[in-house]
């Protein structure tokens, strides 16, 4: 809901717009993250190396809070990764480019699935870890 709401402040969309309507309660990240990709005039390879950077800083900046790792240390291990993290857009971005024409069997399904688990777990739970 937070993207959601960053992106149509930021990118005004009637396709962001209408699927807040839709989604009152939020949409699958995901689904946010594209739209708003393409409301702010990405191409699917910016979007891809977002969504890749998204997904090793949301866990690194979590062990900062939690554990007190080092901010710097995280830090540093997230430049360590710009090589795979460009890879991984790389290979994300052909995959989107081939969709139009194989159909979902593109796709790479590399994907890290206990995230979303429990992040459907952690929406339910009475108390949240962070509050944003």
């Amino acid at each position: 809901r937070q993207l959601l709401r960053a992106a149509r402040a930021a990118w005004p969309s009637a396709e962001l717009d209408a699927l807040a309507a839709a989604r009152p309660r939020g949409a699958h990240q995901p689904v946010v993250l594209g739209l708003a990709a393409r409301a702010a005039g990405l191409t699917p390879r910016d979007a891809a190396h977002a969504a890749a950077y998204e997904s090793v800083s949301g866990p690194a900046t979590a062990t900062v809070r939690l554990l007190s790792l080092d901010p710097f240390d995280a830090t540093g291990i997230l430049a360590h990764l710009a090589t795979d993290l460009d890879h991984v857009a790389e290979h994300a971005a052909d995959a989107a480019r081939r969709l139009h024409t194989e159909g979902v069997t593109a796709l790479p399904a590399l994907s890290a699935p206990l995230l979303d688990i429990t992040a459907q777990q952690h929406a339910i739970r009475p108390m949240r870890l962070f509050a944003s």
